[in-house]
């Protein structure tokens, strides 16, 4: 089974460099069990296309109505959803251990997988 796990947490605030060591440590505790991991510009760099009422707007970043932004994410091939949910926990901890005043949350979807319906 493979989840995607979303991090999520207010924009525009610089992570402590040991935290980026402590999450390079932890995804080499996961081995092959990490499949893709990434984080995310900010909104300032995006855009957001939307359909709203049958016309298509789009608005470039960055996006003022935004409290919390998807910051980065991983992927992970596990066993179980337990599982997958035991990494997102260790990866909260070591924000609480290297980051303590950063509030967030990550959300874990399971993913399905599906073929595009052309390769070039």
């Amino acid at each position: 089974m493979r989840f995607m796990t979303l991090v999520k947490g207010p924009e525009g605030q610089q992570p402590p460099p040991a935290l980026y060591q402590a999450i390079a440590e932890l995804g080499q505790q996961a081995g092959k069990k990490l499949v893709w991991t990434g984080g995310l510009t900010g909104t300032k760099d995006g855009a957001l296309v939307r359909l709203q009422n049958g016309k298509i707007r789009v608005t470039d970043g960055p996006f003022s109505e935004a409290k919390e932004v998807i910051g980065g994410f991983a992927v992970y091939e596990v066993d179980s959803k337990e599982e997958a949910v035991e990494w997102c926990r260790r990866f909260v901890e070591v924000h609480q251990k290297h980051w303590p005043q950063w509030n967030g949350e990550v959300e874990l979807r399971r993913l399905f997988e599906a073929t595009p319906p052309f390769r070039g």
